[in-house]
């Protein structure tokens, strides 16, 4: 309690400049005991400052840190810290040095309610497991260009950790190496490059973030067995951008996202890679893109079930001028199927079929794509479907195609029906038919 008075009594309102003999906030820092609560006055203190014991920082929402563009505003060697309600600004510069907002280097702390603006990086985690960053709001520094500015939460050989409900804007990426098991829920990026990048990291969850207008959305390079649902994804529409990409990385569950309005919606690059694996897709709604999913080769063993593939001005695109027919398509809507559904059970009658004409040019010459949807693209193209001057690829064939946009949460699985059964009510009086929910989504856009 007696320092819990120091931080009440003998911290000083702003404009009022600390006498020689006043404490420093290191100095109460250091002098706090273990489990205690430092309460900071509304004021600005100066850093960098370090944390060596389990005791709560608290600013109230009123004290700010300035580090005075001199390493990390404040780092953790300790376990069991808990840092809130702070304003943490004015790292240095160093790349190198990782200068931060925070830097973690122990476990189980708690990094929440702050505000971290003009800092190279957010939060830092390196060898640090079993922390909590939550519901802060982070930006890099403002005058630097984007690949020079810091990530908002960096993590390299951590493990068990929770980044949640975290707004960031103006930064670089938030990077995810060599870790695993780590839970990235709730987030909120824009403006950045890429939202999400994992490196080497196994087994993490990503789930319910929302990346808008970023370069790239989520991108996994070599990191097997990770979850990715209920994502928000739109508008990374740069000269690469990517709603979902995925290198040489295997043992997917990939299910319940929404991507919209990107260059490519999902990029594949040799993904699986491990023998016997499989990426599963499912659920995802992937729509008004400029490509659905690029292949960059002709490869196998994703399995895409029940996802809706609406509007993207190509659906599929093998970049080796090849087939992704090698994987498997089952029971995915697609929004150009010409087929019919006669016996009413909510799937076409025919298979869905995509194909490639020769006179695709664009498809095989990146820099055709800016002619993409031209007339005289659109001309030749016709004039290949009505008479072929050479064998038609066929790039895709989903021999169950769905015929009904669902619902959010609705299952796409169709039961069969016996010999003179009428049909089940779900499927003859969907809830949401392709017009009325393309609608919803639109506005759901616009808000």
């Amino acid at each position: 309690m007696a320092m819990r008075r120091w931080g009440l009594l003998l911290l000083l309102l702003p404009g009022i400049v600390f006498a020689d003999n006043q404490p420093t906030l290191q100095e109460l820092i250091d002098q706090t005991l273990d489990g205690e609560t430092l309460l900071l006055r509304p004021g600005t203190y100066a850093g960098p400052v370090v944390v060596t014991r389990p005791i709560t920082i608290d600013g109230q929402n009123k004290a700010i840190i300035d580090a005075g563009g001199k390493g990390s505003v404040v780092v953790l060697k300790t376990d069991g810290a808990t840092l809130k309600n702070l304003h943490l600004t004015n790292s240095g510069e160093s790349a190198n040095d990782i200068d931060s907002g925070v830097q973690v280097r122990g476990n189980f702390n708690v990094i929440r309610d702050n505000l971290m603006d003009n800092v190279l990086f957010g939060v830092d985690l390196q060898q640090s497991s079993n922390n909590i960053v939550k519901r802060n709001r982070i930006s890099s520094k403002p005058d630097f260009p984007m690949g020079q500015k810091g990530d908002s939460v960096r993590l390299w050989y951590s493990f068990d950790n929770k980044i949640l409900d975290n707004v960031s804007d103006q930064v670089r990426d938030m990077v995810v190496w060599y870790s695993a098991n780590n839970v990235i829920s709730g987030n909120r990026t824009s403006n950045a490059r890429y939202s999400l990048h994992f490196m080497y990291s196994r087994y993490n969850l990503v789930e319910n973030n929302h990346y808008v207008n970023n370069a790239v959305g989520i991108f996994l390079m070599y990191s097997d067995g990770v979850v990715v649902r209920n994502n928000h994804i739109a508008h990374a529409a740069g000269p690469t951008g990517v709603g979902i990409g995925f290198k040489e990385t295997s043992d997917l569950i990939i299910e319940g996202n929404e991507i919209l309005y990107c260059a490519s919606g999902l990029y594949i690059d040799v993904s699986p890679y491990q023998p016997d694996t499989t990426n599963r897709f499912t659920n995802n709604l992937i729509a008004y893109n400029g490509i659905g999913i690029r292949f960059l080769n002709d490869w196998h063993g994703n399995i895409f079930k029940a996802n809706h593939f609406v509007d993207n001005l190509t659906q599929i695109v093998v970049s080796s001028g090849d087939t992704a027919n090698r994987n498997d398509w089952e029971g995915n809507y697609w929004s150009d199927y010409e087929g019919f559904d006669q016996d009413v059970d909510g799937i076409g009658d025919s298979p869905y079929e995509l194909y490639t004409y020769s006179d695709r040019l664009w498809q095989d010459m990146p820099y055709a794509q800016f002619f993409k949807g031209s007339p005289l693209l659109e001309v030749l193209d016709f004039l290949e479907r009505l008479a072929p001057f050479s064998e038609p690829r066929l790039l895709v064939r989903d021999k169950m195609p769905y015929l009904k946009l669902l619902a959010k949460n609705e299952s796409a699985v169709v039961q069969p029906q016996q010999s003179g059964q009428q049909p089940d009510a779900a499927v003859e009086d969907d809830p949401a038919d392709v017009s009325n929910a393309l609608d919803l989504l639109k506005s759901s856009l616009e808000d």
